[in-house]
């Protein structure tokens, strides 16, 4: 079930990177074209062309950076959930394993003080 949820993980990581690896091709491609616009038709169109553009993909890469602090932080608490739920499994198993112990030393206890007959011994 771990592997899953890693598998899980890894692929919501890939497909962030592949998001972000498209947003930076679009960005490179859109800037080359706004060069060539500048060369041609002057410095204003250019800058009228990119300032949008780049406002568009800021947000998207805000967005994104948005998505993956949001996923982090459903992680971060499931870690502590599991955290204290391992803990408080750890103490049980602490305070059943004295109680255990103790059973048995009042079993051997037990036994040992038998009446032990000719044939027969406990010890």
């Amino acid at each position: 079930m771990k592997s899953a949820k890693l598998n899980d993980s890894t692929k919501i990581s890939q497909s962030s990177e592949i998001d972000v690896g498209g947003n930076i091709q679009e960005l490179l491609t859109r800037a080359s074209d706004v060069i060539r616009q500048a060369d041609i038709a002057g410095d204003e169109i250019a800058v009228n062309s990119v300032a949008p553009f780049l406002r568009r993909v800021s947000e998207a890469s805000r967005r994104e950076i948005k998505h993956l602090v949001d996923a982090l932080q459903t992680v971060d608490k499931k870690l502590q959930t599991d955290g204290d739920r391992i803990q408080r499994d750890i103490e049980e198993y602490t305070e059943l394993s004295k109680h255990v112990m103790q059973l048995t030393t009042i079993v051997s206890d037990s036994v040992n003080s038998l009446p032990t007959t000719s044939g027969n011994s406990y010890a």
